[in-house]
């Protein structure tokens, strides 16, 4: 259905900003991220922390993309860490010029919308991965292609050759359609790329998106150039009439007899072989363009956000008011770590697990679109890793404890990298007895909090309190039991959990009576065994 540019523009801009209502299919988001070359970024995050932190989820409120391309592009920037402001500088340039040029701004909304289908995301796998090699025998191809030529041309004088030029489409027509299936791996990709190409040419009409990408011009005319025989992969625009399809039907006969589209294919393979460079420089173009309009969309989505502050002290993390982008009215809170990490104690569901989250997306956010969810928030460019969802790898026969092993492990090794960690963890080796638990416990986070290292960990064990205290600080989060209901502030609070509400729980919940009595009794006797009459 045929929409003018004035009512497309306007839906666009009332959608513009809004979080998605569509579905999120990330094998394909991924794509780019998984295939680009990463040797050039400070950190990866690894899947394991992207889950850790529900990143994806994070990502899916993120995304105010407009195209395809931009949603990728915006996802391999969540995902990596670089080794300087320059991208996130360059994020805030094309930020600005989007805001003070609100024309510009319509002319980007129009241009990437074509950007949209879902075949877009396959245009990155042109420059990205290795095409179909011509097989040994493709000699043969323009050879019969030329003897149909001939055959056609002589025909006119000597009728007699049509005879050949039938046995000749016969075989032709098996070699046609051997390449329809190679012809349909680039049926989807090959069309995008025109139109990321032709995206492009509008958008550098642009003079200030332009200057902000020396060469660019240059990398659209090279795919320019192959716009004519590009134009044979565009098969899904079919003719629906009857008169339609007998025009398809001739032009498929004449394809199939002059062997055009293997011809074309290879030689468009060749050349987009060679253009990979220029292909990518345009990829990345519209894309980081469309991610940095996200990043404003989301921004003026948001309660409030700040700027993050990337410190040059080696050993911080500071937040005022931050709060997580995903909970709604979620509740803030505060804190200073300055030359020391953090002990975070309370119950199940008081909210520790969900700020040590908090903490980790927002140091994310902070060093790859500059956008923090808080008032204030300082930090170091930091590794951000974490244990905090492990589970048992039943597949290859590993317990619990075992997969927490490796984890820590991996994290113990990343500590000695050289480099400025931050380190999430939640009730570290659940999966032993209490004595060595707290043993091993005390043992990592004393070395994980070595030299700039942060470590910032929640924990049911309250014997952690004391043995960490000199290199860690302590907060705790509280409920409270109110008319027979639990109450949750989900507010941090400084210093040791000193009540626990766990046995006060159970009552609640109408255990036994007896139940009730003998866990009052034991627990009275084991803390004023371990901590005194102070208790």
């Amino acid at each position: 259905m045929f929409i003018s540019k004035k009512k497309l523009l306007a839906h666009l801009k009332a959608s513009s900003g809004k979080i998605k209502q569509e579905n999120f299919d990330f094998n394909k988001i991924e794509r780019f991220f998984l295939s680009s070359d990463k040797k050039d970024f400070h950190q990866i995050i690894s899947d394991r922390t992207f889950q850790d932190l529900d990143m994806n989820e994070v990502f899916m409120f993120m995304d105010r993309t407009t195209s395809k391309v931009g949603q990728q592009f915006l996802y391999q920037v969540l995902r990596t860490i670089p080794r300087n402001k320059n991208r996130t500088d360059k994020f805030e340039k094309i930020i600005q010029i989007l805001k003070e040029n609100p024309d510009i701004c319509d002319t980007v909304l129009l241009e990437i919308s074509s950007l949209n289908n879902r075949n877009a995301y396959y245009i990155a796998s042109l420059f990205l991965e290795n095409h179909i090699q011509k097989p040994k025998w493709f000699w043969i191809i323009p050879v019969l292609s030329f003897l149909s030529l001939s055959s056609v041309l002589v025909s006119i004088v000597v009728p007699k050759i049509l005879i050949l030029l039938m046995l000749l489409l016969a075989v032709n027509f098996g070699f046609h359609y051997w390449n329809k299936i190679n012809l349909y791996q680039y049926s989807s990709s090959i069309p995008q790329l025109l139109k990321l190409n032709q995206a492009a040419k509008k958008i550098i009409t642009c003079k200030e998106l332009k200057d902000q990408y020396p060469g660019i011009s240059d990398s659209i005319k090279a795919i320019d150039s192959l716009g004519f025989q590009m134009s044979i992969f565009k098969l899904e625009v079919k003719l629906q009439s009857e008169i339609g399809q007998a025009v398809e039907y001739l032009v498929e006969l004449v394809k199939a007899l002059f062997l055009v589209e293997p011809l074309v294919l290879y030689n468009v393979l060749k050349e987009l072989d060679l253009k990979r460079v220029q292909i990518q420089q345009v990829y990345e173009y519209v894309g980081e363009i469309d991610a940095a309009m996200s990043i404003r969309f989301l921004r003026e989505d948001l309660p409030y956000f700040c700027f993050p502050t990337i410190t040059a002290d080696k050993k911080q993390v500071t937040a005022e008011e931050i709060y997580h982008p995903l909970i709604y009215e979620s509740v803030s809170n505060s804190i200073d770590l300055n030359g020391i990490s953090a002990l975070l104690t309370g119950s199940n569901m008081s909210g520790k697990t969900t700020f040590i989250r908090t903490i980790g997306i927002n140091t994310i956010t902070a060093q790859t679109v500059n956008t923090c969810f808080s008032k204030e928030f300082a930090t170091p460019i930091l590794k951000i890793h974490s244990a905090i969802r492990i589970s048992d790898d039943l597949l290859n026969d590993k317990s619990y404890y075992f997969e927490e092993v490796l984890t820590v492990k991996a994290l113990l090794e990343e500590s000695d990298s050289g480099f400025a960690n931050l380190f999430l963890l939640d009730e570290l080796f659940k999966g032993t007895n209490t004595v060595e638990r707290i043993a091993s416990g005390k043992a990592v986070l004393t070395y994980l909090n070595k030299g700039n290292n942060i470590a910032i960990i929640a924990t049911h064990d309250l014997e952690l309190t004391e043995l960490l205290k000199d290199g860690y600080a302590m907060f705790h989060f509280t409920e409270v039991v109110w008319n027979g209901t639990i109450v949750f502030d989900y507010k941090i609070k400084p210093g040791n959990l000193t009540n626990t509400n766990a046995i006060r729980i159970l009552e609640l919940n109408a255990y036994p009576g007896e139940v009730i009595r003998e866990a009052k009794q034991l627990a009275g006797k084991i803390f004023k065994y371990k901590f005194g009459d102070g208790q």
